[in-house]
């Protein structure tokens, strides 16, 4: 399973960026796909994440009502629209799922892909 990042830059604060995630190497039968970020000197905070099937989302508190996730299920694919960004918003952002894959053997696991740096200047 690999998960692999795009996007992301600068950008002025009130501006926008995307970031976008493909995961490859399996067919999930269930999956939560999330993005996190960690910020210099900053523990990795949840920013987002949604279900297939299912398509249902969260959003932390901090971006609430500015980023929106989506999905193009059929081909494991989400992005992260950042709008309005803050300063605040600066970090690098990583992709991560959580799977489970039904067969003659249920696998249950977790992948985590490189980050993507977004930078938001004052």
């Amino acid at each position: 399973v690999q998960l692999q990042a795009s996007g992301g830059g600068s950008a002025q604060a009130g501006g926008s960026l995307r970031v976008s995630c493909v995961a490859s190497g399996f067919t999930a039968s269930r999956r939560v796909m999330a993005w996190f970020r960690q910020a210099p000197g900053k523990e990795r905070e949840f920013v987002s994440s949604i279900t297939w099937p299912g398509g249902s989302t969260l959003y932390a508190d901090s971006v609430k009502g500015r980023f929106t996730l989506s999905s193009d299920g059929a081909k494991n694919r989400v992005y992260l629209q950042m709008n309005r960004l803050k300063p605040e918003d600066t970090a690098v952002y990583y992709c991560e799922a959580d799977y489970i894959i039904y067969g003659d053997t249920t696998v249950v696991g977790r992948a985590w892909g490189q980050g993507t740096q977004v930078t938001v200047s004052s």
